[in-house]
């Protein structure tokens, strides 16, 4: 479990990349990143950089090269904008939870093809169908 402490220097390094990724790398193979997540280890040596890359296997590889080449650059920026005990490495992750996120969409798509009509819940199950005595909203509690 993380500290308070670690989750505002978290959340201070993914700030500062953010802002370093969206305005200042010229690198041309970086394409359309979102710092996702920073996970930063309890000495202050390491932090996992989780980036999430707009495109494909290609152009993620080739994005996920340039932030490691601008590794450097990167790092400098950290430590003059964050004054740390110790400026951690950075190491770059492309995070597939948006990945995982559309594919389980796909998925529920799929197997939900009757959830659109009326009164049809998940699977097709009609939720407007109440048993008998159930609470109807709205009812008199006391009747």
């Amino acid at each position: 479990m993380t500290s308070g402490r670690m989750r505002r220097v978290d959340e201070a390094i993914r700030q500062v990349i953010g802002e370093v990724v969206a305005g200042e790398l010229k690198d041309p193979r970086v394409g359309f990143v979102t710092v996702t997540d920073v996970r930063t280890s309890a000495d202050l040596s390491h932090a996992r950089v989780y980036v999430s890359v707009l495109g494909d296997e290609p152009d993620r590889e080739a994005t996920l090269a340039g932030l490691r080449s601008a590794h450097g650059y990167i790092q400098r920026r950290v430590a003059s904008e964050l004054r740390l005990k110790r400026t951690p490495t950075l190491d770059f992750i492309y995070d597939g939870t948006t990945d995982r996120a559309m594919r389980l969409e796909a998925l529920l798509d799929e197997q939900g093809a009757g959830v659109d009509e009326p009164g049809a819940g998940w699977h097709g199950v009609d939720v407007d169908a109440r048993p008998a005595g159930a609470y109807e909203p709205g009812a008199d509690v006391d009747e």
